[in-house]
């Protein structure tokens, strides 16, 4: 059993044995704020005695000493907003499993990071396992759930092994699988493996997964708050959300959503790639104008070449032109632009970036990971994927550009989850902002055929 006393006496011993390198310089760029990131490249994250030392697991020492209502309205004090890409209110979806009747209910961890392009929740588990168990934790004492289980994606094998040995080293120390600081509250954490597929990123499709089923999204209502794993209220939530947890417990709603867009407070975890002089991952607040981010933060573009666009959320998102680069990081402000923040990955292209061939490169991802439930993902990805190759190979016609948007419409509005509805975006907006590249390939255009 872990209790204030043993956990302060762990700190203590900590700090003054190994203080010293908690003191030193990370190269940062002005505008970063390390809060979700702040244990990375400081502590060793195979040692959960470095953790406490940096005031780990104080948040859910603070959690146990509150009331679940109380823990849950501080969250919804902090704005906190789901960053796996929807951005749901986090203090919501709590309450709604918290006033959920069940006698089980369950935390569950989305670490099933499949977007090209993105691996900020990879950082975070690699470099600061501990935070996540803590956040789950906390969300478990809110809600009532005595189980959690983390959904790692299979192509993370050092994520496995610093999870395994953070899970192993929190049961043996008293923080899972006993009493915690004196309460009557204990919290089992299980680690469950996927087989590489993208949809069990969909939450429905991850639960159908754990259960040991296919995964494939569910129809929705019920939602998983009211009714998910084995039929019970359970909170899904992803790595990013669950790291800042224990800050804003610790901290206090109120410090969190001063940080950032007041529509979207706190920070986001950008991993920029492409053609970009700093390429890397970077925690900042939200709100930030995308063109502050490409020049002061990623360097500006590598190698003197002319920036053409940045593409926000991969095989979802949606291309971003020079004249457009004022807008301000956010899942509201950017969605008013038809473009999806996502998870929060960027690939900034140049001139040498042929828009068509990426769209084509995208639709065949999204057409090999469609789980095959609804035939307008299953179908609608192979003939768009289809009719962007001709077009690319010159052999297009203008009614190919037509039939292309109208598939694209029909996909987005009757497929049947979120991966088939969000397929067609890079497609639109590049028929949109870059139209004269699909043409320029057309073998009639111009002739009225």
């Amino acid at each position: 059993m872990i209790t204030l006393a043993k956990l302060m006496k762990i700190k203590e011993k900590t700090l003054n044995e190994v203080g010293d390198k908690f003191n030193k310089n990370i190269e940062l760029n002005s505008l970063e704020i390390r809060d979700k990131l702040r244990n990375a490249g400081v502590i060793n994250p195979l040692s959960i005695e470095e953790y406490i030392a940096r005031d780990g697991y104080l948040g859910a020492l603070k959690a146990s000493q509150m009331k679940q209502t109380d823990i849950i309205q501080e969250m919804k004090k902090s704005g906190l907003r789901g960053r796996g890409g929807a951005g749901f209110p986090t203090g919501l979806k709590w309450q709604f499993a918290h006033d959920a009747n069940a006698d089980q209910k369950y935390i569950i961890m989305n670490a099933d990071e499949g977007i090209p392009g993105d691996y900020m929740d990879r950082i975070i588990m690699e470099s600061d396992p501990h935070s996540v168990i803590e956040g789950m934790l906390i969300a478990g004492m809110a809600i009532g759930a005595t189980k959690g289980f983390i959904y790692l994606r299979i192509e993370y094998p050092k994520c496995k092994v610093v999870l395994e040995k953070a899970i192993k080293d929190a049961y043996e120390l008293g923080i899972l699988g006993s009493p915690l600081f004196n309460t009557d509250f204990k919290f089992d954490i299980e680690l469950r493996i996927g087989a590489g597929a993208y949809i069990c990123g969909e939450e429905t499709a991850l639960i159908e997964s754990i259960e040991g089923m296919k995964g494939q999204p569910r129809n929705k209502p019920p939602f998983p708050v009211t009714e998910g794993l084995y039929g019970k209220p359970t909170v899904v939530n992803n790595v990013e959300t669950l790291c800042i947890v224990p800050q804003i417990i610790q901290k206090g709603g109120h410090w969190y959503h001063k940080i950032g867009n007041p529509e979207t407070p706190g920070t986001k975890i950008h991993t920029i790639s492409g053609k970009v002089k700093r390429p890397g991952y970077y925690e900042l607040p939200t709100g930030m104008p995308i063109k502050t981010i490409l020049e002061q933060v990623a360097g500006g573009m590598a190698n003197g070449s002319d920036f053409k666009a940045v593409l926000f959320s991969g095989p979802s998102g949606g291309f971003l032109k020079k004249d457009e680069l004022f807008r301000r990081t956010g899942f509201d402000t950017l969605a008013k632009n038809g473009v999806q923040m996502g998870a929060g990955g960027l690939i900034v292209l140049d001139e040498s970036n042929d828009i068509v061939s990426l769209c084509r490169s995208f639709m065949k991802f999204n057409m090999k990971e469609s789980c095959g439930r609804c035939t307008p993902c299953r179908e609608g990805t192979v003939r768009i994927y289809e009719l962007l190759k001709k077009i690319e190979s010159g052999m297009g016609t203008d009614k190919d550009l037509i039939q292309l948007e109208d598939l694209s419409y029909y996909m987005i509005n009757s497929a049947f989850c979120g991966l088939g509805q969000s397929a067609p975006n890079p497609v639109l907006s590049g028929l949109d902002k870059f139209r004269n590249e699909f043409q320029n390939k057309l073998y009639n255009f111009g002739e009225g055929k």
